[in-house]
């Protein structure tokens, strides 16, 4: 049961429907090879070996890739990204490469494993799939969110790889969160590969992919790209019938129709790690889930050296004295993520993704090194949070119907545990068994609230409120760029609404390759679209797309929002 104090709106606006629960397999230690994954409860399902095996590349292919340690060459390694928009095709590319590779993909969109991602189609949480054995060399690829919201996911990630893959609708062009995305990624020094996708669509054709192109390169030029991102191969390709191609074309020849160029264009365009083997080994975590046999389970790249079971390592933090070391302990097991299964390692190298359990206490944005560092990796840096909610005990006179953790004591333990693990969302201890949560917008705390309610948490929320912050002696508050879509017999109702609410429009034409729908461009204070989304959709009816990114800090006016 969820008490709403006051109306807001939360989400898309998408049916949810009922989350199956995910039982713990309880398997024997001679059988414990292999764990799937699961965001949310933190929970991790078993997987059966033989799978794991079917989808694993045959052990001599890998072992042509090892350097004399063991530890596999870095100099083989190739660790990319997929970035894009909502809807433009992440994770069906990924499902395709897999395939490409010989990896078992049981169904579509197989990266997408939490229920809220498929019953939404949208990427919640980023996933890594390591050992796409291509040509002697090793891929590991990360699926990244596409929404504003999620930001963060994207933003812990990008320091694991050397390389992106800009995955941009030939019909649609680049969007806000093509551009949100893509300044996380140059920010890091990352050269993408342009892949411009749905080439195959009827409307699409060679001029609007060029068109597309420049548009592209006009994003990059902005976004202060060097020379070197801005110098980015291009590809064109149709995710869904699994091909990609270094030419534009509709239907390449049947010899043709897989995803072997675009392998190509990654291992010829982006560079491996540079990282010695030598070195002492250090990991900056960047992922953190929970087993119910292996405790914590810690991903993320490694820096420098060659881990292998049985190391003793500890956890290292940057405080404002210093760096501080707060546990010590062995490595328990190493593991690798092998298409949509993880199976066991003996030891790793350096510039390799991996994961490892055996420490109690790091968590993201610690650093993992063998006992004698004495230095922490660079910690990860995040855009602050814009939106707060206050979450609470359901004192409703309805309470205890519906769920079974109630107190407040289980409500924090739950936030503080999904806080660990999602450094985009920050949790303040309250009043009253109260806890304010902090985050990028309605839909991240929409999906945060479904979660405990399908996990069996009653509260009640507050009506989610804009940050400020104070810089000097002037109030600030957040500022978003909106992209909107709309048949133009809605345009007048959309720009009235959001006149009032201090939007201005940036940008406004048609939309290419769909006759009778306008795009618009817009910046609007975050407090002016708080609870838009229900009055965009009825004023819409349905019809329109709304996309909002966070764009910077406004010097606040002293007027009402709402004037004309």
């Amino acid at each position: 049961m969820l008490k709403i104090i006051g109306h807001f709106s939360i989400g898309n606006g998408r049916s949810i429907a009922s989350l199956s629960l995910v039982h713990h397999q309880k398997i024997s230690l001679l059988r414990a090879h292999t764990f799937h994954s699961l965001r949310g409860p933190q929970t991790l399902r078993a997987c059966a070996l033989s799978r794991a095996l079917s989808a694993a590349p045959a052990p001599s292919s890998s072992s042509d890739l090892a350097s004399p340690g063991g530890a596999l060459d870095p100099g083989r390694l190739r660790n990319v990204a997929v970035i894009a928009h909502v809807d433009h095709g992440k994770t069906t590319l990924m499902d395709r490469l897999l395939r490409q590779c010989g990896a078992d993909i049981p169904h579509e969109r197989a990266l997408d494993n939490i229920s809220l991602e498929r019953e939404r189609g949208i990427t919640i949480a980023s996933k890594v799939t390591s050992s796409i054995t291509w040509k002697e060399n090793e891929l590991n690829m990360v699926d990244t969110p596409g929404h504003a919201d999620f930001g963060g996911e994207v933003e812990r990630v990008v320091g694991m790889v050397e390389g992106a893959i800009l995955v941009v609708d030939a019909g649609e062009g680049p969007l806000a969160q093509t551009k949100f995305v893509l300044a996380k990624a140059l920010k890091y020094g990352i050269r993408p590969i342009l892949l411009l996708n749905k080439v195959d669509r009827p409307a699409v054709s060679e001029e609007r992919c060029d068109e597309v192109e420049s548009l592209v390169f006009d994003l990059f030029a902005n976004l202060g790209a060097t020379e070197e991102q801005l110098d980015f191969p291009v590809l064109y390709a149709s995710a869904k019938e699994g091909w990609a191609s270094s030419t534009f074309t509709k239907n390449p020849p049947d010899d043709a129709k897989n995803m072997s160029e675009l392998l190509d264009a990654i291992v010829r365009h982006v560079r491996p790690p540079t990282a010695s083997l030598d070195e002492p080994f250090q990991m900056m975590v960047s992922m953190m889930e929970k087993d119910f046999y292996l405790g914590r389970i810690l991903t993320g790249r490694v820096s420098s050296g060659i881990v292998r079971v049985g190391d003793r390592v500890h956890g290292l933090r940057k405080t404002d004295s210093g760096v501080e070391k707060f546990e010590e302990g062995k490595v328990v097991k190493l593991m690798k993520k092998r298409g949509t299964c993880v199976v066991l390692i003996d030891n790793a190298g350096a510039g390799d993704i991996i994961s490892m359990a055996g420490l109690a206490s790091p968590s993201i944005g610690h650093t993992v090194a063998n006992v004698e560092v004495t230095t922490a990796l660079p910690t990860i840096e995040l855009d602050p949070p814009t939106i707060s909610m206050t979450f609470g005990v359901n004192d409703s006179p309805l309470a205890g119907r519906d769920g079974s953790h109630l107190t407040g004591g289980r409500i924090g333990d739950r936030l503080m545990a999904e806080a660990e693990t999602n450094l985009a969302i920050n949790v303040i201890p309250g009043l009253s068994e109260s806890y304010e949560v902090q985050g990028r917008g309605e839909l991240q705390l929409g999906i945060l609230i479904e979660n405990m309610r399908r996990e069996g948490f009653e509260l009640s929320v507050s009506p989610p409120k804009v940050m400020y912050k104070t810089e000097g002696n002037v109030k600030l508050e957040p500022i978003e760029e909106v992209t909107i879509e709309v048949n133009e017999e809605h345009v007048g109702l959309v720009m009235e609404a959001l006149s009032h609410r201090r939007g201005e429009v940036t940008d406004m034409g048609p939309v290419p390759g769909n006759v009778g729908r306008t795009r618009m461009c817009l910046t609007c204070p975050s407090r002016g679209l708080v609870g838009y989304r229900s009055v965009f959709s009825s004023d819409t009816r349905g019809t329109g797309f709304m996309h909002r990114a966070f764009l910077g800090n406004w010097v606040i006016d002293s007027g009402s929002l709402y004037s004309s």
